[in-house]
């Protein structure tokens, strides 16, 4: 069997204790973004599985997308990526003064 010569590892160990490969990954030519697949991405880039120049050159991200969905990770878990929830998050920042 051959193996394509991939930068990286092939496979990392979540904290979670399951395993994350490159198959788990989205199509390089997604298009439609729905938070699963967003959430993938974040999380490949922060265990480290690809690189972040990787990401945004794969999926042709801009610096700031990228950034905002790890930014709604962070703040509101995998549901802050979802675009009908994405409002809602910011509205509740603005009442809550907690804005950056």
């Amino acid at each position: 069997m051959y193996l394509r010569k991939v930068e990286g590892p092939r496979a990392v160990a979540l904290p979670d204790g399951t395993t994350m490969t490159r198959a788990d990954l989205p199509p390089p030519d997604t298009r439609r973004w729905v938070a699963s697949r967003k959430a993938a991405v974040v999380k490949a880039v922060a265990c480290g599985l690809i690189s972040r120049s990787f990401a945004l050159e794969t999926y042709a991200l801009s610096e700031e997308e990228l950034s905002e969905w790890e930014r709604a990770v962070e703040r509101h878990g995998v549901g802050g990526l979802r675009t009908t929830w994405l409002q809602r998050y910011r509205q509740l920042e603005v009442e809550n003064g907690s804005s950056s």
